[in-house]
């Protein structure tokens, strides 16, 4: 279930075969949805108007903005085994622990996709799942950032070194910032849920901690907004190196 604008023009732009039937709010006339109509029928997508009670009905959790597709699952799964056979210098990862709400979860997923990320990496346990309201959050990275599950993430993040991965976790007990480290190298962000930060064990694990700079007089900040704020620096030191990731030339402006 894909609810949404941005849920669904991204499915729509990836696969748009996989879209069986989408629903739209036949009073809702705005140029935004006549667009979005126009481009469907033009991938041969089936349109039917649906209620306001049927829409609701089939996204109850998330908001739907007059329209709702239906579409065949498509995740993005790697294995942990297959992830560390593909490490490579220009290796950027994402670990997330303990990031259990689904639109946090989405919404690091779409950064990740923007940032040039190789993969995210997940415990099996205390983690989001690809709910519908992650997909909305993600708007089409759900489909095409790898997610890669772990069993024990403190026993990953050693095999992700023992692989060359210099691995650097976030905290704000730390000296360090994010702008001491550098990243153009095989390198891991790891972060953890808002106000509960990383678990001891993750942090004891990993190469070293870091602070992302903070002036004002807030005491931390949403977990997809310090991920934002740790890839893009790790982009833009790969950008100044000449070590971004292929497709970047639009990024150039960083």
């Amino acid at each position: 279930m894909l609810a949404g604008f941005h849920a669904v023009a991204a499915r729509l732009k990836l696969d748009a075969a996989s879209i069986e039937a989408v629903y739209v709010d036949p009073e809702r006339r705005d140029k935004r949805m006549r667009e979005m109509r126009e481009k469907l029928m033009a991938a041969g997508v089936r349109v039917m108007n649906g209620d306001a009670r049927r829409l609701e009905g089939l996204s109850p959790d998330v908001p739907h903005q007059g329209i709702v597709a239906l579409a065949h699952e498509k995740r993005c799964e790697l294995d942990f085994a297959d992830l560390l056979d593909e490490i490579t210098p220009e290796t950027l990862l994402l670990i997330l622990d303990g990031v259990t709400d689904p639109r946090n979860f989405g919404a690091c997923l779409r950064v990740a996709d923007a940032a040039g990320v190789q993969a995210v990496i997940v415990p099996r346990d205390r983690s989001a799942r690809m709910t519908p309201a992650a997909a909305k959050a993600a708007a089409g990275a759900a489909e095409t950032v790898p997610v890669v599950e772990v069993t024990n993430l403190a026993s990953a993040i050693v095999e992700l070194r023992d692989a060359g991965v210099l691995v650097v976790g976030t905290s704000g007990d730390t000296e360090k910032s994010i702008y001491d480290f550098e990243q153009t190298r095989a390198f891991a962000w790891v972060l953890g849920a808002e106000g509960e930060g990383l678990r001891q064990l993750t942090r004891r694990r990993c190469d070293d901690l870091a602070a992302i700079p903070m002036v004002g007089t807030v005491e931390s900040l949403n977990v997809s907004v310090a991920s934002g704020i740790c890839l893009f620096e790790s982009l833009r030191q790969r950008i100044a190196k000449g070590v971004a990731p292929k497709g970047i030339a639009a990024a150039e402006r960083i």
